[in-house]
């Protein structure tokens, strides 16, 4: 597969994603006003010199997402890797074109600053090398897009945003689902008083998880169910989509919480994490939003958004695609849901750090908005009680 054509046709694809995708504009943080994720025609007008990103981690969702992702993104583009497994690296690098040069490994990664082809680094390690390889990337020059959650404590993520802020790089967390149209359609539904006054919402997502994972045929034991890996159970992997989703789609910050969280029986995958977790927001307007997650189950996703005059249906509401919207409003039904593939969502994001660093603006999703959510985790644990 040569250069040329692997980038045609990354091209035709980011026009057909650009087709489909919803403009919006982002709220304030501190005195800089969001970026505007804009597509469609403007967008196809704007072209910009593509930001050429390393993914540091080489497992599920970098090879299974954000890399295939990056085929449809207008203005990224995969220019060097970062792993532990040289073998790996070059396998992949192979398949995306990158150059065996720009392979860096976690020792000497800080060498990523002498390359000027890396103007982003995305960060998909386990969450407790999240802070770590933030840190490094800001002080090599980098913009960093990371995954979430942020990090595994709060002091970690205020330490993040402060390594970027000290050297002037964008900090942006991949909260995917708040660049889906779908979601964004609820949100707006929600927000403009279509359901009347929000009641309640309602949201869960959960799976039973296996004790070990398989990546490229080598098989490890789970990193998500090590506490010390983790910084938790499901509410950090999966229940974070419930958390951070009742805040976008409300537009409120919660103002009190309850929670509970189990161990059914004595499962010996949940030694040092939570297999069940259940807690409920209270909103300064009265609305309640009560969500619940689990690693024991495959509870499915799903949410529910519910005010006195309609109710709307997001299921499902959090994975990498298909995501669908109905219910009714006090205007009439709904029934929405694009099908977008899954890596388009990954593509979105990256295309809008890429526009935010070429247009010096602040991102929609940046590392304080991360920091809320850690800052709501750690609130939900001390509230917990263990039954």
């Amino acid at each position: 597969m040569t250069l040329p054509r692997r980038d045609f046709f990354a091209r035709l694809g980011g026009l057909a994603l650009a087709s489909r995708w919803g403009a919006f504009t982002g709220p304030e943080t501190g005195n800089e006003k969001a970026a505007p994720l804009e597509t469609g025609a403007h967008a196809q007008a704007s072209v910009i010199r593509p930001v050429g990103y390393a993914i540091i981690g080489l497992g599920r969702v970098s090879l299974g997402q954000f890399l295939p992702g990056l085929q449809f993104a207008r203005h990224a583009r995969p220019v060097a890797l970062v792993s532990g497994s040289r073998g790996k690296a070059e396998i992949i690098a192979r398949r995306y074109g990158v150059a065996p040069q720009r392979i860096y490994n976690y020792d000497n990664f800080d060498r990523i600053a002498d390359d000027p082809a890396i103007e982003a680094v995305y960060v998909a390690l386990p969450n407790s090398m999240h802070a770590e390889f933030t840190e490094r990337a800001a002080r090599a020059g980098k913009h960093v897009l990371c995954e979430k959650p942020m990090a595994t404590s709060v002091a970690d993520a205020e330490a993040m945003i402060a390594a970027c802020r000290r050297a002037r790089r964008r900090l942006m967390i991949a909260y995917r689902c708040q660049y889906d149209p779908v979601t964004r359609r609820l949100r707006k539904l929600a927000r403009g008083g279509e359901l009347g006054r929000l009641q309640i919402i309602n949201a869960h997502y959960g799976f039973d998880i296996s004790p070990f994972y398989t990546v490229m045929g080598v098989t490890r034991p789970e990193w998500r169910l090590n506490h010390a890996m983790s910084g938790g159970g499901p509410l950090v992997d999966v229940g974070i989509y419930c958390l951070n989703g009742s805040r976008f789609v409300s537009g409120e910050e919660p103002a009190g919480v309850t929670a509970t969280k189990s161990v059914a029986g004595h499962d010996p995958r949940f030694r040092s994490v939570d297999e069940n977790l259940a807690w409920t927001f209270h909103f300064p307007s009265g609305l309640l939003a009560a969500c619940s997650t689990s690693y024991g189950c495959n509870m499915g996703e799903a949410m529910q958004v519910i005010g006195g005059e309609g109710r709307l249906r997001l299921a499902p509401a959090f994975g990498y695609a298909s995501q669908k919207l109905a219910g009714f409003t006090r205007t009439g039904q709904v029934h929405y849901g694009p099908h977008d593939p899954g890596p388009q969502q990954f593509a979105a994001e990256a295309d809008h750090l890429a526009e935010c660093i070429r247009h010096n603006r602040a991102p929609f999703t940046p590392g304080e908005e991360g920091l809320r959510d850690m800052r709501w985790i750690e609130k939900i644990y001390q509230a917990t009680q263990r039954i």
